[in-house]
């Protein structure tokens, strides 16, 4: 589905975020897809997923290699991880353009396949309970003022924290970090409750799972195998 009105989130097994601008707009590009799936989830509807890079290209608007790949870091952080041609294929980056591209995303594919066991638990949960599966941070930090005001991060469940590059030509990214002892996945560095500034470059969207999950040993596998 890609949309519905209220009634229609138990009809819902799987709902799109839409034909989003393939680029880094915060009206329409990457970042919108963050906070509707937050809202999505909020609403009754815990499965969600979008189009990896975009699919709208119009007026002289194509997707870059850059925000091909920035989509597809977080689309491995979530239920559902699908890639798009567009809507002017002939247009716009492709994976299959690029070796390099196909190297990244076969190892952003690898870690998504990883997280299976984790992420079959969340899907449960949201069947048996209605919990999503990408949560706002206040879900499980109701006490702190500051997740309140946060659009472009998320929980993967409990476990698992999101701050998804959003923006062109970063290579590092501010993140808040709420309470507990977080573990950063590409570089093993432990972090505490506050905003931090963390390498971000291409490929390794910044991560982070909480130092005493009990699937800390899968976190540690895939951090030991794609991190650095």
């Amino acid at each position: 589905m890609r949309a519905g009105g209220t009634g229609s989130q138990k009809y819902c097994t799987l709902l799109w975020a839409g034909d989003q601008s393939v680029d880094f707009t915060i009206h329409d590009g990457l970042a919108t897809v963050i906070c509707a799936a937050l809202s999505a989830g909020m609403s009754g509807c815990g499965l969600t997923h979008s189009d990896i890079g975009g699919y709208t290209s119009l007026f002289g608007n194509t997707r870059t290699k850059e925000v091909f790949l920035r989509w597809a870091e977080m689309a491995a952080f979530t239920p559902v991880m699908r890639t798009h041609e567009g809507n002017r294929p002939e247009e716009n980056f492709q994976y299959y353009d690029d070796e390099d591209c196909m190297e990244r995303l076969a190892r952003l594919v690898d870690i998504y396949t990883m997280l299976a066991p984790y992420m079959k638990t969340l899907v449960a949960e949201n069947a048996k309970r209605g919990i999503p599966v990408q949560r706002p941070l206040f879900l499980h930090n109701e006490d702190d003022e500051a997740c309140y005001n946060i659009q472009y991060e998320y929980l993967l469940g409990e476990d698992v924290l999101v701050a998804p590059v959003y923006l062109a030509e970063k290579e590092s990214w501010e993140v808040y970090l709420p309470e507990g002892q977080w573990i950063h996945f590409w570089t093993g560095e432990e972090y505490g409750k506050g905003t931090h500034q963390v390498p971000a470059p291409l490929g390794d969207t910044p991560a982070f799972y909480r130092k005493d999950s009990q699937y800390a040993a899968l976190f540690e596998e895939i951090r030991k195998k794609h991190g650095k």
